[in-house]
């Protein structure tokens, strides 16, 4: 027989076909955010706390030598912290021929609560800068007044102009009985325990400057007794 179809015996079997795994790509990195014309980097997050600014976010500190942390140090090391209160604000209309033209004046008290207090009066176009005028008038104007303890040590009557106020001393736990100009004054002065009546005219000017003056005619028994040279 012919052998010539028939396969050679040692012949090698063809090797098995590899299957190649598919290697997964590497993730895509974001790009980066192109920063906006100009040359301050732009900042996320304007919020000290977390939050975006006009989302309830509050400001982070300010850097050391702010103008702003400049002016609080000096304000805190100016001295004790001042009471400031605004007792009446006039509204004053001059009429021209385009129409009215408005200015304001204000009439403030200035005291640090422990025996110094002053008035002030200040006009202006605007409200706040009557106001402010108002208020460095009074800190020019500062007197000290006798006081006994938390009230006053004897009763007095201040007059100024129409204006009449009666002053009396009273117990601890009696508080401050008086209103107005009165009470603006008192409280400045450090005045908490008081009976007052306002017996004159009722204008602001007139009450707040008689109430100063009835402050400043008080004497303790240790200046009278000096004046009559007792020991």
């Amino acid at each position: 027989m012919s052998t010539e179809n028939s396969a050679p015996e040692n012949v090698a079997p063809a090797p098995e076909a590899t299957v190649p795994v598919a290697t997964p790509a590497p993730a895509a990195t974001p790009a980066p955010t192109p920063a906006p014309s100009g040359d301050r980097p732009q900042r996320e997050n304007r919020g000290g706390h977390g939050g975006f600014r006009g989302q309830g976010g509050m400001r982070g500190p300010r850097r050391d030598g702010g103008r702003r942390d400049n002016r609080d140090k000096q304000a805190e090391g100016d001295g004790p912290s001042m009471i400031e209160k605004v007792v009446f604000i006039n509204r004053c209309a001059k009429v021209v021929k385009g129409g009215r033209r408005f200015s304001f004046a204000a009439l403030a008290v200035v005291g640090d609560g422990k025996g110094r207090v002053g008035i002030g009066y200040g006009k202006a176009n605007e409200v706040p800068d009557a106001i402010k005028k108002g208020t460095a008038n009074a800190h020019k104007h500062l007197v000290t007044v006798k006081l006994k303890g938390d009230t006053i040590p004897h009763d007095v009557l201040g007059q100024y102009d129409g204006g009449k106020v009666l002053l009396r001393p009273a117990s601890p736990g009696t508080g401050l009985i008086a209103g107005g100009g009165v009470r603006a004054v008192l409280e400045a002065a450090g005045v908490k325990n008081i009976l007052t009546k306002s017996m004159g005219s009722s204008n602001h000017i007139a009450v707040v400057h008689a109430t100063l003056a009835g402050l400043q005619k008080l004497r303790l028994a240790e200046d009278v007794a000096k004046v009559r040279k007792v020991v």
